[in-house]
């Protein structure tokens, strides 16, 4: 097994510019210089330490680079406003590849090598599950943006996320199903290794069924497949009015462009897991009608979000995901409690961190309960013209 790729980022004067939901290129060296293997720079005692993995290479490679991205931006505004504690931010990057094991490995040197004193990551939750049990261990806190799978926050107290979980989402848009389309009868198509998929499929079926809706067939497939026309023939023969796929935009665009090649032509349903650029240039006019669950959307005019889509675009030269937002939300929950906690040894920064209440987020409000899962909305979006459109927000 080879070593993770790492990246070393300073972020008190530099920002990485990079193309969202683009193939990831290398990020640009900041004035210190970037490793991308063997020792890590110092840091001095001038600088606070944070750990991020992420996946920068690999199939969801852009859930990291937009990741990155939102941290980078975070960290950068909290350096220019002076810091924390009268000392910078710094923040070391490793690649976990997609992979949980890699994931594992890095959070281990983190801990153990770097000394940081919080990680941000994954976007992934079967990476961030493996991730957490070695932050866990460590009792340094854990901030995922994305992993909605509600075991991720299970493995410990030092384990937190900013976004809503796997239950809600499946619930948005198993109501949103019935209600809003008025649909009666739907399909499921699953990725049975991921835990995302698989939990968030569990979840919509449930609910579905429980608002009177029959559920026709339930399919399933595996992470790295290319070819989905059985699973979709069979799905046809039972005459579904929707298909809900759960999965990540690296398949979901295959399996629209499938599914119209088999004569499958209703709409397809699914969960944030769809949200990226890449989803448009693989599924085309096959996604056409199709509808996604995220965690917010570029049309909201309120003004904490508008400053950070207008900054994120001066500096990136795009509009950014619900993965930048989610890590701009999860760096700058992470910030504030160091500035609230008495210290930033591990049990401190983790009271810190649980007491989150309310925060202006650029993805809705965060309250973070007993679980240490985020409170929050969540927003039902379209494809249409080859871009998601605002359809409803659904709270709590």
């Amino acid at each position: 097994m080879r070593r993770p790729l790492m990246l070393l980022a300073t972020l008190a004067l530099a920002v990485v510019a990079c193309e969202k939901k683009n193939a990831p290129a290398p990020a640009a060296p900041s004035p210190e210089g970037q490793a991308t293997g063997g020792p890590a720079a110092p840091v001095d005692s001038n600088t606070i330490l944070l750990g991020e993995v992420g996946s920068l290479t690999g199939s969801e490679a852009t859930f990291g680079v937009s990741a990155r991205n939102g941290i980078e931006l975070a960290l950068n505004e909290a350096n220019e406003a002076g810091g924390v504690k009268g000392k910078k931010l710094q923040v070391r990057v490793y690649d976990s590849q997609g992979r949980p094991e890699e994931g594992a490995q890095a959070v281990t040197r983190l801990i153990t090598q770097d000394k940081v004193v919080a990680i941000l990551g994954e976007a992934a939750s079967s990476v961030s599950m493996a991730m957490a049990e070695k932050a866990q261990a460590g009792k340094v806190p854990m901030v995922t943006p994305t992993s909605t799978a509600p075991e991720v926050t299970k493995k410990g107290d030092y384990i937190f996320r900013v976004c809503f979980i796997d239950p809600f989402q499946g619930l948005v848009m198993a109501k949103f199903a019935r209600e809003n389309l008025k649909l009666s009868r739907v399909a499921v198509l699953r990725d049975n290794k991921s835990a995302f998929s698989m939990g968030l499929a569990d979840v919509f079926t449930a609910k579905f069924k429980e608002f009177g809706g029959e559920v026709k067939g339930d399919e399933s497939y595996s992470k790295g497949d290319t070819d989905f026309r059985a699973q979709l023939t069979s799905l046809k023969r039972l005459k579904p009015e929707a298909v809900f796929v759960p999965g990540y935009y690296t398949d979901v665009g295959i399996i629209a462009r499938q599914a119209r090649e088999i004569g499958l032509k209703v709409p397809l349903l699914g969960g944030d897991g769809w949200d990226s650029d890449k989803l448009y240039e693989l599924g085309g006019s096959a996604l056409e009608g199709s509808y996604f669950s995220n965690h917010y959307s570029p049309d909201n005019p309120d003004p904490v979000l508008q400053k950070f889509l207008a900054r994120y675009k001066a500096t990136y030269g795009s509009v950014p995901d619900s993965v930048a937002a989610l890590a701009y939300d999860a760096a700058r929950v992470t910030i504030d409690a160091m500035k609230r906690a008495p210290d930033l040894s591990g049990p401190s920064l983790r009271d810190a961190i649980a007491a989150t209440k309310d925060f202006p987020g650029v993805a809705g409000r965060i309250t973070l309960d007993a679980n240490r899962d985020a409170v929050k909305e969540a927003v039902v979006l379209k494809v249409s013209g080859g871009k998601a459109e605002f359809v409803t927000t659904v709270t709590p």
